[in-house]
């Protein structure tokens, strides 16, 4: 499993991260406060504080490809 965190600023960073998470056969969740939704569905994004860092959880030792296609949305 890998962890970082990431900051999407509008909707269509939601939209692009979604699009980029849906086009990956393992699972991804994000954190923010207590809640976790899976990364795939849009909705559940938006019902996130979207306003703050968001931690992912990747559920692959593979998932260096989609960790540099998510880097623009990365924080450290």
């Amino acid at each position: 499993m890998k962890t970082f965190n990431i900051m999407l600023h509008s909707i269509n960073d939601v939209k692009s991260f979604v699009n980029t998470v849906n086009r990956y056969d393992f699972d991804v969740d994000l954190t923010s406060g207590r809640y976790v939704v899976d990364a795939k569905s849009i909705m559940g994004i938006f019902s996130l504080d979207l306003s703050k860092p968001i931690k992912v959880e990747v559920y692959s030792d593979d998932a260096d490809t989609f960790i540099e296609e998510v880097k623009p949305f990365v924080i450290d």
